[in-house]
């Protein structure tokens, strides 16, 4: 989940404030004390994490594009310089374009706003942005909510009182809601200081950036892995009272199963797997080699020289193409699997599949499948050549059906034209006949179209009345009765007009 720091350059930052002793310090360098302590906390426990940084005041400008050098980020901080007033609305219309030029507009992302909650003035202002949100044209729209997942979190330098004065405060939880509630106001407890600074970035490490750690467990086999990015709490919208589901620290794998049953499942979100011990061998490494710092190191590279449970899966499920089944709570389930970047480079991955006990549909109930020795036969046949799934519904899915639908008035006509071509061509053509006839008939009373069934049973009428001489006497008996069926349907009548009832082929004694 990539992080954009948006850092407030106006000259409203360069306030003095005044500490313990004779040094004074401007809103600035409390702001920089704090993102470097951020940084300090994604370089030590949070390095897989892509940050860049974009300043701002009445224009934006990109400083350090996305990348996991904290070296380079914390060069860019030291060398601020002052601007003029603030701008609020261009500089989320940057980070817009930041993200989705890097990321596009489906990667989840997090904003880390840091600002003295001076809204600026005069036109540009948050202010007067959020007045004119009703009166925009098309092409100059807010540019929140994101068009991709974000969370925003505002830093402010700033008590809440001093906030609370003015209306800065109501601006920015507006400012919130415009992102649809996703993220949080920080604001310092007492004195403006460092010590207030460190406390209030810590609070937001500890919501957005603090490491997941979990044991992965297989049997007696386990390891201390982190997960990353950290799995978010899911909701279940079917739920009559639904409560945010989160994962376990306690992963138990459940069993195996071949990449080609699982597919490729719909799943809400990716995650990497690391043993807890070879991420910190790589920060070693990484710190060592600052030119590869660039690199994330894989499961492969760091082996390290004491065996892994962690390490042992991955290369498992790489060689012999099969996937993990993981218990991520009560009736939620994921799957681990080896996914390669390059040919030299490959991870260990963690998908997250919907809540509940039957996530994939051709899978049936995950807690109903087992092993194949438990089978009476092999379901994959000798040659392993058949799978046994998609296991197959007991009902007929809707979706798993031909559906007749008319957008244009040809569609229909087509279809009118096939049921009279067909009636032309009795008795050869009698099933072909009832089953256009049946599928017409299923699509007028899924519509409520009665006019239609009441016209083709009219026109069925006008071509029994138009038969040769020559036609089989068993012609005339089909129409007739096709288009009195279809008139007793057109009534509305619970016996014929039930939309599982199948019109049948009347029986006659005549022969060919």
């Amino acid at each position: 989940m990539p992080t954009v720091v948006l850092m407030d350059v106006s000259l409203s930052m360069t306030r003095p404030v005044s500490l313990d002793g004779s040094e004074e310090f401007q809103r600035k360098n409390l702001a920089v004390h704090g993102l470097t302590m951020l940084f300090e906390h994604m370089a030590t426990n949070y390095r897989l994490e892509f940050t860049s940084l974009v300043a701002f005041s009445s224009l934006w400008e990109l400083l350090v594009p996305f990348t996991r050098d904290y070296n380079s980020l914390q060069e860019a901080l030291s060398n601020l310089e002052d601007y003029d007033k603030t701008c609020l609305e261009s500089a989320l219309q940057g980070v817009n374009n930041v993200v989705q030029q890097e990321w596009g507009s489906g990667c989840p992302c997090q904003v880390v706003l840091v600002t003295d909650g001076s809204l600026g003035i005069g036109k540009g202002s948050l202010r007067h942005s959020l007045q004119t949100l009703k009166h925009r044209s098309e092409d100059k729209k807010f540019p929140l909510p994101f068009p991709f997942p974000a969370k925003l979190f505002v830093m402010c330098i700033a008590n809440a009182e001093e906030l609370q004065t003015t209306d800065t405060m109501d601006n920015l939880e507006q400012l919130l809601s415009l992102n649809r509630g996703e993220g949080q106001i920080f604001t310092m407890e007492g004195p403006l200081c460092l010590k207030s600074v460190q406390a209030m970035f810590g609070r937001l490490i500890d919501q957005a950036y603090s490491p997941f750690h979990a044991v992965l467990r297989c049997g007696n086999l386990s390891s201390d892995v982190q997960v990353f990015p950290r799995p978010e709490p899911v909701i279940v919208d079917e739920e009559v009272d639904p409560m945010p589901r989160t994962v376990q620290t306690d992963l138990e794998i459940v069993g195996f199963i071949e990449i080609g049953d699982i597919s490729s499942p719909p799943v809400i979100s990716r995650h990497l797997v690391l043993p807890i011990a070879v991420i910190k061998e790589a920060d070693e490494i990484g710190t060592s080699n600052t030119d590869e710092a660039e690199e994330e190191p894989s499961a492969n590279q760091m082996a390290g020289k004491s065996p892994n449970f962690c390490v042992l899966l991955h290369g498992s499920l790489k060689v012999e193409g099969m996937v993990a089944l993981v218990q991520l709570g009560p009736e939620w389930y994921g799957m681990l699997y080896s996914q390669a970047d390059s040919k030299k480079k490959s991870n260990l991955m963690m998908s997250l599949f919907e809540p509940g006990p039957e996530p994939l549909p051709w899978l049936g109930k995950v807690s109903q499948l087992g092993p194949i020795s438990d089978a009476l036969e092999n379901p994959y046949g000798e040659d392993d050549s058949k799978s046994p799934f998609p296991v197959q519904p007991k009902i007929k899915r809707s979706y798993g059906q031909n559906v007749t639908v008319w957008i244009k008035a040809s569609g229909l006509q087509t279809d009118v034209q096939k049921i009279l071509r067909n009636a032309r061509k009795l008795p050869e053509k009698t099933q072909t006949f009832y089953k256009e006839l049946n599928r017409l008939r299923k699509a007028a009373l899924a519509f409520g179209f009665w006019e239609l069934l009441k016209g083709v049973a009219e026109l069925l009428e006008r071509e029994c009345t138009l038969l040769p001489d020559n036609a089989h006497p068993d012609a005339a008996f089909q129409l007739s009765h096709a288009a009195q069926q279809l008139k007793l349907a057109s009534t509305g009548d619970s016996q014929y007009a039930a939309f599982d009832h199948n019109i049948a082929p009347m029986h006659t004694d005549f022969s060919s």
